[in-house]
């Protein structure tokens, strides 16, 4: 391990901060409707998403390469710049799950480092090719995610016509075991590869690194640290995913998980930076409309994509804000 001083240290507790935030609110990405259609007990879930999501985190680096490299220049940036992102993180996802709202700590991540270095160095920081990938992972998590969950439910739907209801909710209820297992394996496919990348980037700019590899150290503390987070569980968002969108049958909670995390895999190995918490929504939306459009409740999931909208400003300015103060004062 290399040695780290006082400002690089400091840091790197923010984004391990940030990816234990990271677990704790996207947790429910993964087990919202296994625990919502009763296929599994919730501190069970929480553990397979646990088990899960490190198993993921384990799968690759192309995302982390994406979020270290490509959305901002590293050698126009400080460290001050990353611990602003991570400022922001923390503070917009833990006050949006005091409300019970599932928000992106994808777009906040890439926001606080976007709002960050726009403080830091000005416009020409950022850098079109990264965010090309973020414009596409933002189509795949909103297009993809409702379709697939269209698509699926359709499928199922058509293949289990003639089927008595009681042994479709009984075979699916195992089969969401699964569904609901590469859900988290897929969110740490993506998400957990994001703050793996921030922190990799971070001991390049404190000198601990001398260039952009990600030691086998750095996946084994974020992985970590997401799995803790994600063991404590973000009951409220649970509530909104998995109750208040729209009211799930096995069959359905296995289609919306299974089209969410076949987006995101698709995603994570061609390392495109996606919201899975936007993808497992929007597929879950995609699900109840299937079986008639005012089975969703529109007006939850207003106040969800309102929290996917506000994300990039707050994100943004409280990372601008933060590295803006943080230079006057050092």
């Amino acid at each position: 391990m290399p040695s780290i001083d006082l400002g690089l240290a400091i840091v790197l507790l923010l984004i391990l901060g940030a990816e234990f935030v990271n677990g704790w609110t996207d947790a429910p990405n993964a087990i919202a409707t296994v625990i919502s259609t009763r296929a599994l007990p919730p501190y069970a879930a929480v553990l397979m998403a646990s088990a899960l999501n490190l198993a993921g985190v384990f799968s690759g680096t192309a995302v982390a390469k994406t979020i270290g490299t490509g959305i901002v220049e590293p050698s126009a940036i400080d460290l001050t710049t990353v611990g602003g992102a991570m400022v922001g993180i923390i503070f917009w996802s833990t006050l949006a799950a005091r409300w019970g709202l599932p928000t992106s700590e994808s777009h906040a991540l890439v926001a606080g480092l976007a709002g960050g270095g726009l403080a830091a160095a000005g416009p020409g920081v950022l850098l079109w090719s990264g965010w090309q990938k973020i414009l596409i992972g933002l189509a795949l998590s909103s297009f993809l995610g409702f379709f697939g969950g269209v698509l699926v439910v359709t499928c199922i739907t058509w293949l289990c016509r003639g089927v008595r209801p009681g042994r479709v909710k009984t075979t699916f209820r195992y089969l969401q075991i699964l569904s609901s297992a590469f859900m988290a394996f897929s969110h740490g496919s993506n998400d957990g590869q994001k703050f793996m990348g921030a922190f990799t980037l971070a001991l390049v700019l404190g000198h601990a690194l001398p260039v952009f590899q990600i030691p086998t150290w750095v996946i084994l503390a974020c992985a970590a640290t997401m799995g803790v987070g994600t063991m404590i569980g973000g009951w409220k968002i649970i509530r909104t995913l998995g109750y208040r969108i729209t009211k799930l049958q096995t069959y359905q909670g296995f289609a919306a998980e299974t089209a969410a995390a076949t987006t995101i895999e698709l995603a994570s190995r061609f390392g495109i930076p996606l919201s899975t918490t936007h993808t497992i929504s929007t597929s879950i939306m995609g699900v109840g409309a299937v079986r008639r459009f005012s089975a969703v409740r529109w007006g939850v999931t207003g106040e969800i994509i309102s929290a996917w909208i506000l994300t990039f400003p707050i994100c943004g300015a409280i990372s601008w804000l933060t590295v803006t103060v943080a230079r006057w004062l050092f």
